[in-house]
């Protein structure tokens, strides 16, 4: 049975957790209305600047360019070329001030600004609105052609049924929703605590050395190597080519466990690369997902479905096995978290 004291001391823990939790809450809808205003505005102006050049698709890449360099100096990350042309396309799509929700987040707008159909677009923005979509949902319902399906069916019921069992809202905590990268370059946010940038480096830099030690063949291409499909940008980790094998190897490091679309991802990296970058006379491209954990790495090669017998017949003499990338996946993760535990203390011996 609960005394009087334990009762009141569980409604002061109420009370001040509740004025705590509105309060976050309140932090975050401020920043998402001054990011999405923000970034409309950006829009408007580079659109408006654009305009006034004479040769318009040139000068706008120009611009872009010389733009993003000069923001990047002096406002740190979230204003590369990529970024800058999301903020022109948003505006583009939503020209009117008045039509752009500050319910929907940056990432919301993101999605719906690919969308050229307005009238879809309108609908989108609106159920995601209205239903409270998380932003995966509704990247998942215009994949789906969600509201084309809706247009073409007699029974509206079973599609509607149907997306409702893909769209419940997703719980995010304020301290997870102030993780997402696009808000962390928002706030010019680059504390150790948020990011684990400086832990992937550091481990890509090890395994770059280590992979060009193997005596196999390997020679270094480039890191994080651009790749464009569709108006977006990917970027690939590290790029090695293979001279015993004369082809390229793609590598992706994750932090975190190894999900069905890291694979998915890297596949089509490699079927990118094959067609873009790859020369006649070069053999498949293949592809390396790394995924480094606190307690186990886990790494699989990623090989198109047709290549497969060329990648057991042929490739695996070259290239250092599965497991043998594991062990020094996790000694690189090890020595990664060493190097940096140590920097952080001589930074904190200087301060």
């Amino acid at each position: 049975m609960s005394t009087p004291r334990h009762n009141t001391l569980a409604s002061l823990v109420e009370s001040i957790a509740l004025i705590i939790e509105q309060a976050r809450g309140q932090v975050r809808q401020a920043v998402n209305s001054a990011m999405v205003n923000s970034y409309w505005h950006i829009g408007q102006m580079i659109v408006e600047h654009e305009q006034q050049g004479a040769a318009r698709a040139q000068y706008g890449k120009q611009q872009l360019q010389q733009l993003s360099a000069e923001l990047t100096e002096r406002l740190g990350k979230g204003f590369d070329v990529t970024n800058l042309r999301n903020m022109r396309a948003f505006y583009q799509a939503f020209p009117i001030r008045e039509t752009v929700s500050l319910e929907l987040s940056w990432s919301h707008y993101n999605a719906l600004s690919r969308i050229e159909n307005e009238s879809a677009r309108r609908w989108y923005q609106q159920e995601a609105q209205k239903q409270a979509w998380s932003v995966r949902a509704l990247e998942r319902q215009i994949s789906k052609l969600y509201y084309e399906r809706l247009l073409a069916s007699q029974d509206k019921t079973l599609v509607e049924n149907e997306a409702a069992q893909h769209t419940q809202p997703l719980a995010e905590s304020v301290k997870e929703y102030l993780r997402d990268p696009y808000i962390l370059d928002f706030l010019n946010l680059q504390d150790k605590s948020y990011q684990e940038s400086e832990l992937e480096q550091a481990i890509i830099s090890n395994l770059q050395q280590f992979l060009l030690e193997l005596g196999k063949g390997f020679a270094f291409v480039e890191r994080q190597q651009r790749i464009r499909f569709d108006d977006e940008d990917f970027f690939i980790d590290l790029v090695f080519y293979n001279f015993k094998l004369k082809c390229f190897l793609l590598v992706d490091l994750k932090l975190g466990k190894l999900r069905h679309q890291d694979i998915g991802q890297m596949d089509t990296y490699v079927r990118l690369y094959d067609e873009q970058r790859k020369g006649d006379d070069d053999n498949p491209t293949i592809g390396l997902v790394l995924c480094s954990e606190k307690s186990e790495a886990v790494v699989k090669y990623s090989v198109l479905a047709d290549k497969k017998q060329l990648f057991a017949a042929k490739y695996l003499p070259y290239l250092p096995s599965e497991e043998e990338l594991k062990r020094e996946l996790e000694r690189e993760r090890a020595r990664a978290m060493a190097q940096l535990s140590q920097s952080g203390e001589q930074e904190d011996s200087n301060e």
